[in-house]
């Protein structure tokens, strides 16, 4: 139930992606040759008016096909013929739903709330020696690792396991005042818990806000997605600087396999369901962003495409053949799907073999 429920939910945020283009072009007035969920042959069919709406075989996907999308055509409502702005609103829609949906969800999981973590030095354990006249303090609120905000408590450990060693730069709120500790030593101890286990950590640990209004669910449920685009900054810099490879990279069948491993380890139906929409909102925030990047046929590639395309006819006053930028894209398209491909290969190979 775990992986259909995954399987269903990745397929919605595809749906609720290519929704928000769908509406828009209809909206601006855009010919909708087709909406399809899914990919692959067809198996169902239904022509509503100009638009066909489809449901195809293979569980991954979508699109909207626009008239005269990626070529020229003389009909009036075509993509091509809408003015500029009104295509650069097409183009942004589909990351704007996912975007609206990622915080939607994020929301709806800190809701049941009765108490949240927040960033504040509430416990220190005997041995810790980063809380100290000239260091941290007992309720101190960490604002700041490194330069990095830290929007929810996760993120102290985050940032520090991004930026190795044990020097960092800390912003804490003390007493209604900034206090910045520039080349600050945080030095690990190992301590004991309660079961006797033993783990190598600072020895603090943060408190909990036990007053939770409905306004901090919805400030708490922003942040969490605020916090995720992000990380998806902070992880294309660690992609790029090498300091993850492809073999950290996961596809639909890896997310799929991540979110059914945290519902089955969750200790109850409603935990599951909680963790699965976080990851759903996680993913939702993802898809937004990664769609913005100025990528050969992502909407993020289409908008660069747009604004140049746009600018070089205002200055020559000659149209450029969108077929061209059709080829670009089909370039592109075709290297997302070779990555995709690998990328589910080496998914699926990582489950067998766990």
């Amino acid at each position: 139930m775990s992986v259909l429920f995954a399987i269903l939910l990745f397929s919605f945020l595809v749906f609720i992606h290519e929704l928000g283009h769908f509406m828009a072009a209809k909206a601006s007035g855009v010919q909708v040759n087709e909406f399809a969920i899914f990919m692959g042959p067809a198996i169902f069919k239904k022509k509503v008016g100009e638009t066909t709406y489809s449901l195809r075989c293979i569980p991954i996907g979508g699109f909207c096909a626009m008239e005269g999308e990626d070529e020229d055509t003389e009909n009036p409502r075509s993509f091509q013929k809408a003015a500029w702005w009104k295509r650069l609103i097409i183009l942004a829609a589909g990351a704007a739903m996912n975007f609206i949906f990622g915080v939607i969800l994020f929301v709806v999981v800190y809701m049941p709330a009765k108490q949240l973590v927040v960033p504040v030095i509430t416990q220190v354990e005997p041995g810790c020696t980063v809380v100290r006249e000239d260091g941290l303090h007992l309720g101190d609120e960490i604002l700041e690792v490194d330069g990095e905000k830290i929007y929810v408590q996760a993120d102290f450990s985050m940032i520090l396991y991004y930026n190795k060693g044990d020097i960092h730069d800390l912003v804490v709120l003390r007493d209604g005042k900034k206090v910045y500790l520039n080349d600050f030593y945080m030095e690990k101890h190992e301590f004991s818990d309660s079961d006797g286990n033993t783990s190598m950590r600072y020895g603090f640990s943060f408190g909990l806000d036990n007053d939770v209004t409905f306004g901090d669910k919805l400030a708490y449920g922003w942040a969490n997605t605020v916090d995720n685009i992000r990380n998806v900054r902070l992880s294309l810099q660690m992609l790029l600087t090498g300091k993850i490879g492809f073999s950290e990279l996961s596809g639909p069948v890896g997310i799929v396999d991540v979110m059914s491993d945290v519902a089955d380890t969750s200790p109850s139906a409603l935990d599951a369901l909680l963790n699965m929409l976080w990851l759903g909102g996680l993913l939702a925030v993802n898809l937004a962003v990664m769609n913005l990047l100025p990528i050969p046929a992502l909407d993020g590639g289409r908008i660069v495409a747009l604004l140049l395309t746009t600018s070089i006819e205002a200055i020559t006053k000659k149209k450029i053949n969108p077929k061209y930028e059709g080829y670009v894209h089909a370039v592109g398209m075709v290297l997302l799907l070779v990555l995709m491909a690998a990328t589910m290969f080496k998914d699926i190979i990582f489950i067998f073999k766990g």
